[in-house]
């Protein structure tokens, strides 16, 4: 994927380190060209001085081939105004914002602008946003040890208990889609075939979670 991202402070400079991290492309936008010196040497992509919502700021930004275009500068009207260039003058579709102000941030989430509005885990919300599913856990909070996942029902577990695979991985499951609808789950409700499980883990439990999801329960 190429992702086009306004703003390297904090959270631009994280979020360019993690999509690199993960093989994707960027193009960094700030309007101060000090602000570059977050990204490194190491840095491989493209940086654009200017305003993120200037269609040539864009266009160098490489924006009519992007994936993704996340907006996370410090001011909220620069971030709502690049982001909905992105996506209503060059149709890019997966576009998130940071917003300061929750107020504001509801009204445009009612837009159709998917927006980020508390600090400490906005780097890794958004990169949740920009990235295929399942790369990264749906919410995990601020401590970073708590994560929620969501997963289809794999085959080695459909026809067993919600109760015996949170005993054998460690997770708590709070609830499944099932055919369309939301079922808030007991501990005796049957795994069944296309469940989608949201569960929460501890984030030093996932590789157990992992494994024994794949290998089903064991044989009594």
């Amino acid at each position: 994927m190429h992702i086009v991202i306004m703003g390297c402070g904090r959270v631009g400079s994280t979020l360019t380190h993690s999509l690199e991290e993960r093989g994707h492309t960027t193009a960094v936008i700030d309007s101060n060209p000090d602000a570059f010196r977050r990204l490194g040497p190491g840095f491989s992509g493209i940086t654009v001085t200017g305003l993120g919502f200037d269609r040539d700021v864009l266009v160098k930004a490489g924006i009519e081939r992007a994936d993704a275009f996340a907006a996370v500068s410090s001011g909220d009207n620069s971030n709502i105004i690049s982001a909905r260039v992105a996506r209503e003058q060059f149709k890019v579709d997966n576009v998130v914002a940071r917003i300061y102000d929750p107020g504001r941030a509801e009204v445009y989430e009612r837009l159709g602008i998917p927006t980020v509005a508390t600090v400490p885990w906005a780097a890794d919300q958004v990169l949740r946003r920009l990235v295929p599913a399942d790369s990264e856990p749906a919410w995990r909070d601020q401590s970073g040890q708590v994560r929620l996942d969501q997963v289809y029902a794999p085959f080695a577990w459909v026809g067993h208990k919600i109760a015996a695979l949170e005993a054998a991985a460690g997770v708590r499951v709070a609830y499944l889609n099932r055919l369309g609808s939301g079922l808030i789950v007991q501990p005796e409700t049957v795994i069944q075939e296309g469940d989608y499980l949201n569960l929460f883990m501890r984030e030093d439990c996932v590789d157990v979670f992992r494994r024994v999801l794949d290998s089903g329960p064991e044989a009594d």
